[in-house]
């Protein structure tokens, strides 16, 4: 048995069919009166219709959340928390909306309800990620983690199957790495396998039949696996690769995620072959970056960075900037390594072992 240390997070999770319902009971459980709702653009209707059933309770519905979440969003926020007198946050969506919640909760310690509608999983984490000057930065806190997570299976059966599949393998990413994180533990390794495997097999039946209600429950059950996988240890190589590219290209979140993911465990795959076996195990297959790869190609996931926006020269600028301040890894980070790694995603080619 390895030595090992776990620490749990705090936080109330309410999971079922109709949970929305129960947002003003969780409101009052807190103590909150003032509550704030945050979207971005494309969802404020639906955050407004959920707001519209809390009457007075609702002070204002904010709804310029961003991906990346950007400091200047963040502020410009922060502003109405302030003019509106908010005791609270409610985030409706997925996670974007929720890191403007943590972004916001980091300044001020208000409590936070998050209402996830994709797969993120961000919602289960103490951790911030924020976009400044073409860089993005995670921190992790207490405050940044919310109080209340309201999985309601209903708000996800019309999520786009392009949107789920990304969405889902964003948050398979968040398990690949608890299982090979500097901090892992027999616990956690539990989660991220049953959350690995939970995606596996819904995904394919949500891309079948979109409106698949237990697809669509084992999917967001996996999101939130996953999501306490990655508050629970570490990050590693491939989320310092997203964040990286995040900041600097402003690539889309999940889709970047879901590309870089096979590339990143072929990378550290001869440093973890316990790993490897297990999500492996997880998804059926005998090689755990080929079934990531296989799993999103085959579900139509555009798996090229270089038809997500980013720039062909920006490759080796990636790798310098990734180099610096890395995550902790399992294998030694190596330029040349690092590129082949980018460049393999950026041509969408299927993974290749370091």
């Amino acid at each position: 048995m390895q030595d090992f240390v776990y620490n749990g997070n705090p936080g109330r999770v309410i999971f079922g069919s109709g949970t929305v319902s129960r947002l003003g009971d969780e409101a009052e459980r807190l103590g909150a009166k003032r509550l704030l709702f945050l979207s971005t653009p494309e969802q404020v209707g639906q955050a407004e219709d959920i707001a519209r059933h809390l009457g007075t309770r609702v002070v204002g519905v904010y709804s310029k959340a961003t991906m990346h979440t950007p400091v200047d969003v963040t502020s410009d926020a922060m502003s109405v928390v302030e003019k509106l007198g908010a005791d609270a946050v409610v985030s409706i969506g997925g996670g974007s909306t929720t890191g403007l919640g943590k972004a916001i909760a980091f300044r001020t310690d208000l409590p936070q309800i998050v209402v996830p509608t994709t797969y993120a999983g961000s919602e289960a984490t103490p951790i911030l990620g924020e976009t400044e000057n073409g860089r993005k930065v995670t921190k992790s806190d207490a405050r940044i983690l919310p109080e209340v997570i309201l999985y309601d299976v209903d708000l996800t059966m019309t999520l786009p199957v392009s949107m789920s599949v990304t969405s889902g393998l964003n948050a398979v990413a968040h398990a690949v790495e608890a299982l090979y994180a500097r901090e892992t533990n027999p616990i956690i390794s539990l989660l991220a396998e049953q959350g690995i495997a939970a995606f596996a097999q819904a995904l394919p039946a949500i891309a079948r039949t979109p409106d698949d209600r237990e697809a669509r429950a084992k999917a967001l059950y996996g999101a939130w696996l996953c999501g306490v996988c990655l508050g629970s240890v570490g990050m590693a190589l491939h989320h310092k690769l997203c964040h990286t590219l995040g900041g600097m290209f402003n690539l889309p979140h999940a889709p970047m995620h879901t590309a870089v993911l096979p590339h990143a465990v072929a990378y550290n795959a001869s440093a973890t072959p316990e790993a490897m076996a297990r999500v492996a195990k997880a998804l059926g297959v005998d090689d755990a970056a080929t079934g990531l790869f296989d799993l999103a190609s085959g579900l139509g996931a555009a798996m090229a960075l270089q038809s997500m926006g980013m720039p062909k020269e920006g490759i080796d600028e990636a790798v310098e900037q990734a180099m610096l301040n890395a995550y902790w890894n399992p294998k030694p980070l190596v330029k040349d390594g690092l590129r082949q790694l980018l460049s393999n995603a950026y041509e969408g080619t299927r993974p290749r072992r370091a």
